[in-house]
């Protein structure tokens, strides 16, 4: 028998190789592995910037389905929708996600007043490393989701001031060239003589407050026109405090109504009230508070925007503050034989805030004349504040004050924009 020699036994200088071939096809697999999940990973994340840009896309500002979802009355599936989702979502795939093999669930929604939009994909990706190990497929899956929020339905009750006062001229250097005619800031529209202040004004090309608002309510009308997502999400109406002094009171020149150019064409006849003759019932022709209580009794119950049937409600009030009534007992200045001259009573804001009806307060900034001795006795010492009771009689957010040199008409629009609320998309 033959004897090995005893090193032989005790020699391990050729283990490395043997345990090297024992363990390439794990390392290899492991290396590989890592290879194919990175490319895997990286579809995945082409996928998912896929699937957001359908979800968001689908329920987008100006698409099909928000307008589908403005004219529905209940809540439910909105397939155009889901039409628009798969096609942005295919049309986001180049490249090697062509060849890739896809399965999409879309799911678009309307809840109330919110659309959610879902988009889910699973995909099989084929494997090239991975093959040693038995592995030929990675799956990779996910999903998106975006909720938008309707633009609410809402009814608008636009309450201008058109009462003595709104007749001062629009600008300073429209006070000074009526001032420098007729001696007097204010355009008053007195039917007793022919020529008076407002024909005066009229001469003069003088633009008064109340041609300012006039022009500036026609342009919100195209501009609500402009922003609707539906022809019928916005209604409005206009009023005034009346035509005439002797009838002073709450005067509809448009009834609440979504065709909006009749609503524009109306409003020409927005125009100063007129007078009998000169200081008329002591000019007791801004009441505030009846105005207020007349609207309150005429603004149907608030809704919650959600449909054309449960719009919200807005007083939308244009105004320069300033009230003068008889109010012999209530007022909240000095008085002079019960004439009463004061920044607007909140009170009267107060019941209509309580019925769920916003208040949108545009406050043109009464201008201040101090060469005029009415101004410096009644007006002047409450001056700083009236921007602070119109203010309060705003909801919250919602008051703009403006001078006629900033532009009124751009004013208007910009509070609009504030009440409509841009609606917001979340992904």
């Amino acid at each position: 028998m033959a004897i090995l020699p005893s090193g032989f036994i005790s020699d391990r200088s050729g283990n490395f190789g043997i345990m090297t071939a024992l363990l390439a096809v794990p390392l290899f697999g492991a290396a590989g592995m890592a290879v194919d999940f990175a490319h895997a990973l990286s579809l995945r994340t082409q996928l998912f910037a896929a699937a957001d840009a359908a979800a968001v896309g689908s329920i987008a500002e100006k698409s099909g389905a928000v307008a589908a979802a403005m004219t529905m009355s209940g809540n439910g599936t909105i397939s155009l929708g889901k039409d628009d989702a798969r096609n942005i979502f295919m049309s986001q795939m180049s490249g090697e996600l062509t060849d890739v093999h896809v399965d999409l669930g879309i799911d678009v929604t309307k809840t109330a007043n919110k659309l959610n939009s879902k988009v889910s994909f699973s995909a099989t990706v084929p494997t090239t490393f991975m093959r040693i190990l038995g592995r030929d497929s990675i799956t990779i899956s996910g999903a998106a989701t975006a909720e938008y929020q309707t633009a609410a339905f809402m009814d608008f009750y636009i309450l201008l001031d058109n009462t003595p006062s709104m007749g001062v001229g629009a600008t300073a250097t429209d006070v000074s060239k009526l001032q420098a005619k007729t001696g007097c800031a204010f355009a008053c529209h007195q039917m007793d003589q022919s020529t008076n202040n407002y024909t005066i004004a009229k001469s003069l090309g003088v633009a008064m407050r109340i041609d300012v608002v006039r022009q500036a309510t026609q342009a919100l009308t195209d501009t609500a026109k402009t922003e609707r997502v539906s022809s019928d999400q916005f209604r409005m109406g206009v009023y005034t405090f009346g035509t005439k002094a002797e009838d002073a009171k709450l005067t509809t020149i448009s009834s609440p109504t979504s065709d909006l150019t009749k609503v524009k064409n109306y409003t020409d006849a927005v125009d100063l009230m007129t007078i009998p003759y000169q200081n008329y019932n002591q000019d007791q022709l801004t009441s505030f508070d009846s105005a207020l209580t007349q609207m309150n009794t005429i603004i149907d119950p608030a809704g919650d925007g959600t449909s054309n049937i449960s719009p919200e409600k807005i007083l939308f009030f244009v105004s320069d503050g300033v009230g003068d009534s008889y109010k012999p007992s209530t007022c909240t200045k000095k008085t002079t034989g019960g004439r009463c001259q004061e920044p607007i009573d909140t009170s009267f804001c107060k019941p209509l805030k309580d019925r769920g009806v916003k208040i949108a307060v545009l406050y043109t900034t009464y201008l201040p004349l101090p060469t005029n001795d009415w101004y410096n006795k009644w007006i002047s010492p409450f001056q700083s504040e009236i921007p602070t009771k119109m203010q309060a009689c705003a909801s919250p957010g919602l008051y703009f004050e403006v001078t006629p040199t900033q532009g009124i008409a751009d004013a208007m629009k910009a509070l609009f924009l504030k009440v409509i609320r841009a609606p917001r998309i979340t992904s």
